[in-house]
């Protein structure tokens, strides 16, 4: 029998070697990947926020136009108009100089001088508060054997501050972001107004219970509407991970913060009967809404297709063709939007356009990497959601609507980090309802603050934040 010689063994054994080592480097490669990645993730190419962006970003580049900064050739200047002669306050005559301010010479008083030139200057007055001092006298009541006070007179408020300077107060936390001690300062600097630091917080709830009903109004309101556009964000209460939700519509946006970010809260916002058409991200607690009733943002899958690109190799390939579909498709857009495209001619241009984008993202889940091809897969899962826009004409392409209204309620939770309880949620909640609709609707926040206030006072129904009320 030969002897199995030695070099063979060997040689087998360094070929295991070779084939663990390979395999080894080949799954490090896809490690270091996919750590590169995560380190190119910004929100240019995910969905996460700006705020996620690492210290020291560059700013986006823009295409060089070769313009100077400013105002254009041919573009129409704009200035300060002349307030209206009811406005004004004084009026000032400045009689005509003796002498001539260039020469020096004596001016002549002549008939048919042109008008006086205008010149407004508006300031700011030394603001003193109004206060009124109520004289309660009492009367002797024989029957009880004690003295009885009067009563405030109807409208009165029980506290020490009235309608307008507690709507001020809100106005001063919940839409210019001041914390409780800056409103104090603020206050007392501006106003001369003194109050305790927990007197902002008692008014805020006094605002709170104005806004109860108005609120929940708007909230009916919004789930009639056929488009509706939703989103979410992370929020604090009482240091515990919480959510701000909105609903945003074109006149109104509704708020609401809750310890979930699950499809229980989506439905409970639209109502289990919703019949309109829910503009969204790729977030699973909208799947329950149908595909077809549905339109997924094409802000987000931009971003996902400018991430498949800094993958490199197919994946790059695939996504700078994704992007190029989607400028495309938003050129048409704006152009059927604006009218300058009918309807019927946009969505002729978008079927083979909507076939194109379909193959590529069938194409990137069969040949890129597990990342990018997982992607593609759920992006298809929701096909039926990337067109509702083409077919449905009061639906838009994007979610930008409500990830504007969201904006200013981050910045707010940077600097306030989230409530501390229930109550001071549902003002958040309920104030941000208040401004963000009534912005929209171009009325007047502290106007409309004031009134609901005065409402409260009188036991009246509120005003409405509905459009045109």
């Amino acid at each position: 029998m030969a002897t199995r010689d030695p070099r063979d063994a060997r040689i087998a054994e360094l070929e295991r070697r070779l084939s663990a080592a390979l395999a080894r480097i080949e799954q490090q490669d896809a490690r270091i990947a996919e750590l590169e990645a995560q380190l190119r993730r910004t929100s240019r190419n995910t969905s996460q926020p700006p705020s996620t962006d690492p210290p020291g970003m560059p700013p986006r580049k823009s295409e060089p136009t070769g313009r100077k900064p400013g105002g254009q050739p041919g573009h129409k200047g704009r200035k300060r108009e002349l307030l209206p002669p009811d406005k004004v306050t004084e009026v000032v005559a400045v009689p005509a100089p003796e002498r001539c301010t260039g020469c020096n010479g004596p001016l002549l008083r002549l008939e048919g001088a042109p008008p006086a030139r205008v010149h407004q200057v508006v300031e700011l007055l030394r603001i003193v508060p109004e206060v009124k001092q109520y004289e309660l006298h009492a009367g002797w009541c024989a029957g009880c054997n004690d003295w009885r006070c009067a009563p405030l007179p109807e409208g009165v408020p029980e506290g020490n501050f009235g309608p307008r300077l507690t709507g001020f107060i809100a106005l001063a936390t919940g839409r210019f972001r001041l914390s409780k001690r800056r409103v104090q300062e603020l206050l007392e600097d501006v106003l001369g107004v003194e109050l305790a630091l927990g007197s902002v917080s008692n008014l805020e709830q006094l605002v709170s219970s104005a806004l109860a009903a108005p609120v929940s109004e708007a909230r009916a309101y919004m789930r009639t509407q056929p488009a509706v556009h939703q989103d979410e964000t992370g929020w604090w209460q009482k240091h515990a991970r919480a959510w701000l939700w909105v609903a945003s519509t074109a006149t109104v946006a509704v708020f609401l913060i809750v310890k979930s970010r699950g499809k229980a809260v989506a439905q409970t916002m639209l109502g289990q009967g919703f019949r309109g058409t829910l503009i969204s991200d790729r977030w699973c607690a909208y799947n329950w809404v149908h595909a077809l009733k549905r339109q997924v943002c094409w802000a987000h899958l931009v971003r996902e297709f400018e991430g498949f690109v800094e993958r490199g190799g197919e994946a790059k390939r695939l996504g700078e063709l994704l992007l190029a579909e989607a400028f495309v498709m938003f050129e048409w857009w704006h152009l059927a939007r604006d009218g300058l495209l009918t309807r019927a001619t946009f969505q002729r241009r978008m079927r083979p356009l909507m076939r194109e984008v379909e193959r590529l993202l069938a194409e990137a889940a069969e040949v890129c990497p597990k990342k990018v091809a997982g992607t593609a897969r759920e992006i298809l899962k929701r096909k039926d959601a990337l067109w509702t826009f083409v077919y449905t004409e009061a639906v838009e392409p994007t979610n930008n609507l409500a990830e504007r209204d969201l904006r200013h309620s981050v910045i707010w939770r940077k600097t306030s980090f989230g409530t501390q309880s229930e109550d001071g949620s549902r003002f958040v909640e309920r104030i941000l309802t208040a401004v963000m609709s009534l912005r929209k609707q171009e009325r007047n926040v502290l106007d409309y603050l004031t009134e609901a206030l005065e409402a409260l006072l009188h036991r009246a129904p509120a005003p409405s934040l509905l459009p045109g009320t």
